[in-house]
């Protein structure tokens, strides 16, 4: 038995509360277990210097854990992130990135937010999971409102993390 009453070979409990904030684009509450991350995704116009704006969009993450998510109060990151929550942002940046077309949103850039209220384990995979749904959300009532040209998605993606005992 786990910690948390789980058998050894029991997935956490996954629940989603869809459009869970009311000024993102598409927004979520992600439940696995006792995690709850909160995903926003926004869609703005302009990219990046780096990206001609006329042949592509851009879609970035950004991650972060609130002060008392955890058993004891960690330091909230402001300015330098430590390396865990930079390699965390990539991650669910490349993730994402990997299953959509940019080039079918030129010009503009969509940010997925995700903010853990509380860690119990998880928190990259609820972020990537929780992350995915946000985008479509905003992806399909982009389209349908004419404020993207087309939807980027191009295929699905969630995550999970699995141990292996002996």
């Amino acid at each position: 038995m786990r910690h948390d009453g789980r058998t050894l070979d029991q997935l956490r409990t996954v629940d989603f509360t869809l459009d869970f904030t009311v000024h993102a684009e598409g927004s979520v509450l992600v439940s696995m277990g006792k995690t709850r991350v909160l995903c926003n995704a926004s869609v703005t116009k302009g990219v990046p210097r780096f990206l001609d704006e006329n042949k592509s969009g851009w879609l970035t993450a950004e991650y972060s854990m609130l002060p008392r998510a955890t058993h004891s109060r960690r330091k909230r990151e402001i300015g330098k992130l430590s390396g865990r929550t930079q390699e965390i942002q990539r991650l669910i940046g490349r993730s994402l990135r990997a299953i959509c077309d940019l080039e079918k949103i030129p010009g503009y850039t969509v940010y997925l937010d995700c903010d853990v209220l509380q860690a119990d384990g998880g928190t990259r995979c609820a972020s990537i999971t929780g992350s995915y749904v946000a985008l479509a959300l905003a992806a399909q009532r982009q389209v349908a409102e004419g404020n993207l040209p087309a939807n980027p998605i191009t295929d699905s993606i969630a995550a999970i993390s699995v141990g292996l005992k002996d």
